[in-house]
């Protein structure tokens, strides 16, 4: 199900910063009153500039949320953390902050503040899953302004909601708070969002390598170049070149939006902007096409001015380009035929190994030889995709088989140019070693590639 995105409902800042200290008393709960635009207490909440997002939550999670608040159900307390500067840094509960922000402000993902964030252009699908919400939430428990119609007008809202509305000024959340500087407080981030909900493997990799100009590079792609600037540190110049590279690059990947059931050939290449893989998709291209080795972490060093991020988005954007755009040099590979299964599901490993082939063509200069046949290729991508699938089910994951489905595509190539028709390329490199553990299907090579007028009357 859809994530509704609410990560633009609590600013993001740097554990680092540091005024003037003011200890002072700290609160022990928060109430709705709190969690208004306008409050002090929401002023000065901060998620720290390594969060991952805030958008785990489908609409359903988020309803319940609220439901649970209104109800006066048990909620587990929500981790605070006082920087020097007066900044109030959530540690643990982010979106059961965010999900109240988002019920009483009326913005899940498309509201003023949602707009402000994205630089006044929200994704089109997040305003989609946060109409879907906001519908679900109103038939549940009713919208906020409904509860404050309650007040001077209750004849003219729900009765259970006039009955509810009674007991809002005394609900609240407890508040707990780490002691210690900003070292303890991140150490304290990690441990307590690893042993309640771990957090996603590309995620983790990402915050811990926040400062890395391949994982800028990644979060800037994601959004185009919008929502939290994880470079702002950088100069003026390389923000704004920075912020370009990724609009254009996250256009080339994931315009037009893709509709499921597919009906029609106009697709993106990198399928959804909106799902789980799409993240590990990015870094992986970006590591791919910059020859950044997996343990990074220790080897890369941090960009503190801008310039690598940038010339790692310069590399990105000229394989994106070579792919598929409307750029002089690309090569216009069709998703239709590269990327997706016959019953339309986006294929990650076969785009990663698309970009490692591309790559490697790029770099013998041998261009040439693969439009040579790039025609009965094609044909093999659509007649065998099936040898594909089986490749990537022996190596267990996209990160693990891209590099062996690459190995087979140069081995068809190479078959092609010595004339051999393409059952017999198929069937001399599965006899080889290396690919002795394929198996063609019987009558395959009699399969008649599908019919894409039909795949776009029945809708994939």
């Amino acid at each position: 199900m859809p994530k509704v995105n609410i990560d633009a409902l609590i600013p993001r800042e740097d554990f680092e910063a540091e005024e003037n200290p003011n200890p002072g008393k700290k609160k022990g709960s928060i109430s709705i009153e709190d969690l208004k635009s306008t409050a002090f207490f929401y002023s000065s909440i901060r998620k720290p500039d390594f969060q991952r997002e805030t958008n785990e939550w489908d609409d359903d999670k988020v309803a319940e949320f609220v439901s649970s608040f209104i109800n006066g159900d048990l909620i587990p307390a929500v981790i605070l953390w006082r920087s020097a500067s007066g900044y109030l840094f959530v540690i643990d509960g982010s979106h059961r902050i965010s999900s109240l922000v988002a019920w009483i402000n009326n913005d899940f993902g498309d509201g003023t503040v949602s707009k402000f964030f994205y630089d006044g252009v929200v994704p089109e699908e997040q305003i989609e899953i946060a109409e879907k919400c906001k519908i679900k939430v109103r038939k549940k428990i009713g919208l906020y302004d409904d509860y404050v119609l309650a007040l001077t007008n209750p004849e003219k809202v729900d009765a259970e909601i006039v009955k509810k509305v009674k007991n809002l000024g005394a609900l609240a959340i407890q508040l707990q708070w780490v002691e210690g500087d900003a070292n303890k407080a991140e150490h304290s981030f990690f441990k307590i969002n690893q042993q309640a909900a771990p957090i996603d493997k590309t995620e983790l990799v990402l915050l811990e390598s926040r400062k890395k100009p391949n994982c800028i590079a990644a979060r800037a792609i994601i959004r185009g170049g919008k929502g939290h600037k994880y470079w702002d540190k950088f100069t003026s110049e390389y923000q704004s070149e920075l912020q370009t590279l990724a609009d254009e690059i996250h256009n080339i990947l994931f315009s037009p939006k893709l509709e499921t059931p597919i009906k029609t050939l106009d697709i993106p290449i990198g399928g959804k902007n909106y799902s789980g893989q799409t993240l590990p998709l990015i870094l992986d291209f970006v590591n791919i096409v910059n020859d950044i080795p997996s343990d990074f972490n220790s080897t890369l060093a941090d960009d503190t001015s801008g310039e690598e991020t940038t010339k790692c988005l310069k590399t990105v954007r000229q394989v994106a380009r070579l792919i598929n755009s409307n750029h002089p040099s690309s090569l216009g590979l069709h998703p239709i035929v590269y990327f997706y299964s016959q019953d339309g599901r986006h294929k990650i490993a076969s785009f990663l190994a698309v970009v490692a082939f591309i790559l490697d063509l790029k770099k013998r200069g041998k261009f040439a030889d693969f439009i040579s046949v790039r025609k009965e290729f094609e044909a093999m991508l659509i007649e065998y995709d099936y040898l594909i699938q089986q490749i990537n089910r022996k190596f267990r994951s996209a990160k693990n088989s891209y590099q062996q489905i690459k190995i087979f595509y140069l081995a068809i190539i190479q078959k092609l140019l010595e004339k051999k028709s393409l059952p017999d390329a198929v069937n001399k490199i599965i006899e080889s070693e290396a690919f002795d553990y394929l198996t063609l299907q019987i009558d395959s090579h009699m399969t008649k590639p599908p019919d894409f007028r039909v795949m776009l009357i029945s809708g994939v």
